[in-house]
């Protein structure tokens, strides 16, 4: 049904992740699917690489982590650079999708508050205009 599971990363918050990666994880032996991991970063230093090049060592590590753990034999991993990743998210993992392939996304999400109500969180958005499926974990 799947061959292509895409999973957005935040490196920052990977700790906040575990069901979203594990539901990609069990999708992806149930499908004998691959994993993506995508982490998206400025170009500028943040609290999680100084360069955009340890950025793209730690999301391949984090990767190769993953596939241990769930015992995954297809899985790798993407970064990608933006301008402003609070501002171009969205877009940017819209354009992963599909230079991945991909035709399934699972994301996580966090428990919608009041701001959601009025503003679309990432995930919201991403399920609300992509052109594949997506499953949102919170």
């Amino acid at each position: 049904m799947y061959s292509h599971i895409m999973v957005p990363v935040d490196l920052a918050h990977a700790d906040k992740l575990e069901k979203a990666l594990q539901c990609a994880a069990d999708l992806a032996k149930l499908y004998q699917a691959s994993i993506c991991y995508v982490g998206v970063t400025a170009s500028t230093p943040s609290s999680v690489a100084h360069t955009p090049e340890e950025f793209s060592k730690k999301m391949e590590q984090f990767g190769q982590e993953q596939a241990i753990k769930h015992d995954l034999s297809d899985v790798r991993s993407a970064s990608y650079i933006s301008h402003d990743p609070a501002v171009d998210l969205d877009d940017t993992l819209m354009r992963a999708a599909t230079d991945t392939g991909t035709d399934l996304v699972v994301m996580a999400s966090h428990v919608p508050g009041l701001l959601e109500h009025v503003f679309a969180s990432n995930a919201g958005y991403f399920a609300s205009f992509s052109k594949m499926s997506v499953l949102v974990v919170r």
